[in-house]
C-alpha cells in the first residue's frame, strides 16, 4: 500500500497525539501495523518524553550525576508505561484516522499469519525436505 507521508511538522503533531488530515489515514494504518510498528511507537514515545527529559537534565540545581540518573529513570519509567499501553495507543491512533476499531489488530494478525505460511513454505515447497 502506498500512502502519502506527513511532513515533519505534521509528524511531530502526530507524535504528540494530534490527528492527521484524512488524506493520510492510509499512512496512519501502515504506520501502526507494519513490521516495525513497535519501534515506531517507541520512537514516538521518546519524542514525547524528550522535552521533560531535557528539563530534568538541564534545570534542577543539583549535581549532574543526579540529574543524569533522574533522566535515565524517567526514560525507563516512560518507556515502561508506553510499552504497557502500546497496542491500545496505536489502535486509538488508527481509530482517530477513521479506521474501524480492531483494524490494527486484524491487520497485524493477517501479516503474522502470512509470514508464518511463507516461513513454512520455504522448507516444504513441493514436499522437499518433508517426511510426510
Amino acid at each position: 500500500m502506498h500512502a502519502g507521508r506527513p511532513n515533519p511538522a505534521q509528524w511531530l503533531w502526530y507524535a504528540y497525539g494530534g490527528g492527521l488530515p484524512p488524506s493520510l489515514s492510509d499512512w496512519v494504518l501502515e504506520d501502526t501495523t507494519r513490521r516495525t510498528w513497535v519501534w515506531r511507537h517507541l520512537a514516538r514515545a521518546m519524542v514525547q518524553l524528550a522535552p521533560v527529559l531535557l528539563l530534568c537534565l538541564l534545570v534542577p540545581p543539583v549535581p549532574f550525576d543526579i540529574r543524569l540518573t533522574a533522566t535515565l529513570g524517567g526514560v525507563v519509567i516512560g518507556l515502561l508505561f508506553s510499552v504497557a499501553y502500546m497496542t491500545e495507543t496505536t489502535e486509538h491512533r488508527a481509530v482517530k484516522a477513521g479506521w474501524p476499531p480492531g483494524t490494527t489488530a486484524a491487520r497485524r494478525a493477517e501479516r503474522a499469519e502470512r509470514e508464518r505460511i511463507e516461513r513454512q513454505a520455504r522448507y516444504r515447497s513441493g514436499g522437499a525436505g518433508s517426511f510426510d
